[in-house]
């Protein structure tokens, strides 16, 4: 068997596998329920660039240079920054009891 290198697979991007709206339902579905507010925040950025970052920057008002930074895992980014770019994926948020 033929050791193998880390360093020799693949780079995986789950942007790849965002192709329908019930990929990107389960996969924000999936990193909501570990309850990283970073992963979330990154999760977001992952379906931004799945939906063409151009467009979203667009519909959302914030430059995408200023999108690539905001939604990278170790950003911080404000809450009206996320929210725009929720609206603009043309994603609501919602709390169920």
């Amino acid at each position: 068997m033929k050791n193998i290198k880390i360093s020799e697979l693949p780079k995986l991007d789950v942007v790849d596998y965002l192709k329908t709206e019930a990929d990107i339902v389960g996969y924000l579905t999936a990193v909501l329920e570990d309850g990283d507010p970073a992963l979330f925040v990154a999760a977001i950025g992952d379906i931004a660039r799945a939906k063409g970052m151009t467009a979203i920057a667009k519909k959302s008002g914030v430059t995408r240079e200023a999108l690539y930074r905001a939604l990278k895992i170790e950003a911080h980014p404000r809450f009206e920054t996320v929210a725009r770019v929720i609206n603009a994926l043309g994603m609501k948020l919602s709390v169920h009891a």
